[in-house]
């Protein structure tokens, strides 16, 4: 399919040198519009091909049409530091045939060494959005000539808060430029926005389907609490057969603390998070890479632009907060076609969030039990096989109404035995002379009135 494109002969080079035999499905629907200067909306799941969807064509047009008296004139940008990494090698790898220089632009490195390979004019800036806002306000960075603007992972920058800055950014490149919008879901409202605003007369390509490749199996282990958790990681990243694993946490705490307690079990793992400087990122990862560690712990902060061979386990030790986030966490394995597994720990804290990501993907997790670490726990009660209660707010229903008759019954027992009681006293109280019953009260506001 490559070749029929017409691509730059260093291009085909490139592509026959990754042994790349077969276009992806999003790279196939995406390439002949994008080789065409036309504005894109691509919307394909995590390890679809998308990278290549949009460095194929922007580096054809580079190494095709040569032009050394502009500045920088590819702008692509991501959420996070890990992704441009991702990019950045496979731009390197695509552009290895050609003079094509690329750099990264991200925080966590020194300002003033990105300034100078900024005045440098890369070709290609690979960059986050809040470091390149930096140094445009410091005027080291020029984007007037930039030809085509890449938004990769769009939702995850709306998500992480970077709309007003990519809006700013964009309002930088100031020549007529391309837009390629991708994004894993078009779901997400933000996108939909920021593409009306951004994007002229944009082709749509969507390729993602309603639940995760079939070669990923999803499995869920009840649990009792996080102690319980702990010992059902350990068992599992010791009896499971796998190459390489990620064990996703909802916080850095978590994540230092199962890194600890899984390296005191002498296992082979590295923690991942935000309170981990750059370069020492850099080097849990090339040791993951590598084989020197097999277990990574980490956060969300890993879920994207994480690119690695041979992941064929993944363990959701908290639950992701969207199906969307879950599709990324669990995208990690089963890439490239192999097969893979994604293991939930859920807690009675954890069900609903649990049950509501089946309903959004339109999957069932299978169910699992350790036979040596049974849960206690066996969830919610009255729960159909969609997960969805059953007759709870039924029988709510009906007991509130029979607590009704009950107090309604019981109240007119007690107004009917007042009244018999107060028969009586009228009566007794009719039948008595002046001075009796009701009538000292009668003498008294006569008297007063006299007065």
């Amino acid at each position: 399919m490559f070749e029929s494109l017409n691509l730059h002969p260093k291009l085909i080079q490139a592509i026959n040198a990754l042994q790349w035999t077969q276009a992806t499905e999003v790279q196939t629907q995406s390439l002949p519009f994008a080789l065409q200067g036309q504005d894109l909306i691509i919307s394909a799941e995590t390890g679809s091909g998308k990278t290549a969807a949009y460095l194929i064509p922007v580096l054809h047009k580079l190494i095709s049409q040569p032009n050394n008296q502009a500045g920088s004139q590819i702008l692509i940008m991501v959420p996070t530091r890990e992704l441009a990494q991702q990019v950045k090698k496979d731009c390197d790898a695509l552009s290895q045939f050609s003079a094509i220089q690329s750099v990264i632009i991200r925080g966590g490195q020194e300002f003033q060494y990105q300034a100078s390979l900024l005045r440098r004019n890369p070709h290609i800036i690979i960059a986050t959005p809040g470091r390149l806002t930096e140094h445009l306000n410091s005027k080291t960075v020029d984007l007037s000539d930039i030809e085509t603007v890449v938004l990769d992972e769009c939702d995850r920058m709306l998500d992480m808060g970077f709309r007003d800055e990519v809006l700013a950014i964009t309002e930088h490149c100031t020549t007529k430029h391309q837009s390629l919008l991708l994004s894993a879901t078009l779901r997400h409202r933000g996108v939909k926005a920021i593409a009306g605003t951004l994007l002229n007369d944009a082709k749509l390509v969507k390729v993602e389907t309603d639940s995760l490749q079939p070669n990923i199996t999803q499995q869920v282990i009840l649990s009792d609490d996080d102690k319980h958790k702990e010992k059902l990681t350990h068992w599992l990243l010791t009896n499971e057969k796998y190459e390489k694993a990620i064990v996703f946490t909802k916080t850095r705490a978590a994540a230092q603390q199962l890194n600890n307690l899984l390296r005191y079990h002498k296992l082979r793992v590295e923690s991942l998070h935000g309170e981990i400087a750059q370069d020492d990122r850099n080097k849990v990862m090339a040791k993951f890479r590598e084989g020197v560690v097999d277990i990574i712990v980490a956060t969300d902060l890993a879920a994207r632009g994480l690119d690695v061979q041979g992941v064929d386990l993944v363990i959701n030790y908290h639950m992701a907060q969207s199906g969307d986030e879950h599709v990324h966490r669990v995208g990690r394995t089963g890439r490239a076609g192999e097969s893979g597994l994604a293991i939930c720990l859920v807690n009675s804290f954890d069900y609903s969030l649990m049950s509501s990501i089946e309903r959004y993907l339109k999957i069932r997790f299978e169910r699992r039990q350790i036979e040596p670490l049974k849960a206690k726990y066996t969830g919610p009660k009255n729960v159909k096989a969609n997960g969805k209660p059953v007759g709870v707010k039924k029988a709510n229903t009906k007991k509130r109404n029979s607590d009704k008759k009950n107090e309604s019954k019981v109240k007119a027992e007690k107004h009917a035995a007042r009244k018999r009681k107060n028969i009586g006293k009228r009566r007794q109280a009719t039948n008595q002379p002046e001075t009796g019953g009701f009538a000292p009260i009668k003498k008294k506001k006569t008297i007063i009135e006299e007065q």
